[in-house]
């Protein structure tokens, strides 16, 4: 469906607005219910030295599908499987984050299966990488469906997990977010797909909302439920617009797009497979926490990895460029 640019604009504003107004109920609420992240010394990435309410993320999600409801007025079943998936993620990386008010680490196996869920909700229906034009015919290679089911599936997941990994300094999962949502915006202008454009721009709103109450130091927190939900929608506006028709080489844009995340989980976790480590145990081996011990502050290390999203999103632009 067609969107003129001034409903970019709305749902812009809209996702800003609502964020920027429920964060400061939601905080509150955080605090009387004892629903906070506290410190812990003996934990090297627990940066913050007072509690920090867990809540931001059902800001953000409210945020997006208010906007996006309300200004695009799509009920298709995708949308409903978008919602649920997002819901899905919310709901466990809520049980997260309670475990994290209580000190504990909640098993990494429920998890895994209600974002494997979460994935294949959207699979089933019909947002699926299906396949890639052949730049030496032209013609459109349409993969195996199993294969599809594979690669779409383990999309999700795996942009799902980088940035809800990437979540360990105050500001970098929303900014990095934020670049890579405008970043995809843009592409998905570019490219024609309005669908695609919305949700990136709605998505720009709620992390820059986010941002006011996130940048160091931080007010308020996502948690898991937040930082699952973010890297879930980032995965799939990918899939409904970069991926959409994508040749070989284009196949990179939401790649470089979504780049600081993920090539720096691909490194960690090949670096703790290689030292007979589990994959998925939380550390403090990710980019943030390496330039903190280098001898960078809070927000030299954010300023640095965000440059580097940017630099990383405006390849994935040109190479767009190219493209078209």
């Amino acid at each position: 469906m067609a969107v003129i640019p001034i409903l970019y604009v709305l749902a812009f504003v809209l996702s800003f607005v609502t964020v920027l107004l429920l964060i400061p109920p939601f905080s509150s609420l955080a605090f009387k219910i004892d629903f906070v992240d506290k410190p812990r010394k003996d934990v090297e990435r627990k940066l913050h030295r007072k509690p920090i309410p867990l809540t931001a993320g059902y800001a953000i999600f409210i945020g997006f599908f208010v906007a996006y409801l309300v200004v695009v007025r799509d009920f298709s079943m995708q949308t409903g499987a978008i919602f649920l998936g997002g819901l899905l993620l919310l709901a466990i990386g809520t049980v997260d984050d309670w475990y994290k008010t209580k000190g504990k680490d909640f098993p990494a196996l429920p998890k895994l299966i209600v974002q494997l869920s979460a994935a294949m909700l959207v699979y089933a229906s019909g947002i699926v990488f299906t396949g890639f034009v052949n730049p030496l015919s032209g013609q459109y290679v349409e993969l195996p469906v199993l294969l599809q089911f594979i690669l779409t599936t383990l999309w999700i997941f795996g942009v799902t997990t980088v940035i809800n990994f990437s979540d360990g300094l105050d500001g970098l999962a929303g900014g990095l977010s934020a670049i890579s949502a405008m970043t995809l915006f843009i592409v998905a202008l570019a490219m024609g797909q309005s669908n695609s454009a919305s949700m990136a721009i709605i998505l720009v709103g709620i992390t820059l909302a986010y941002l006011r109450f996130n940048k160091p130091p931080a007010r308020i927190f996502m948690g898991d439920a937040g930082a699952t939900f973010l890297g879930f929608m980032l995965a799939v506006i990918s899939l409904d617009g970069a991926f959409k028709q994508a040749t070989v080489l284009s196949m990179f844009i939401p790649i470089l797009a979504l780049g600081v995340p993920i090539f720096d989980n691909l490194y960690v976790m090949l670096k703790r497979f290689l030292q007979g480590k589990a994959i998925y145990q939380a550390d403090a081996s990710q980019a943030h926490y390496r330039l903190l011990r280098a001898g960078l502050n809070h927000k030299q290390a954010l300023m640095v990895l965000c440059l580097m999203g940017t630099c990383l999103g405006l390849s994935s632009i040109i190479l767009m460029l190219v493209q078209i």
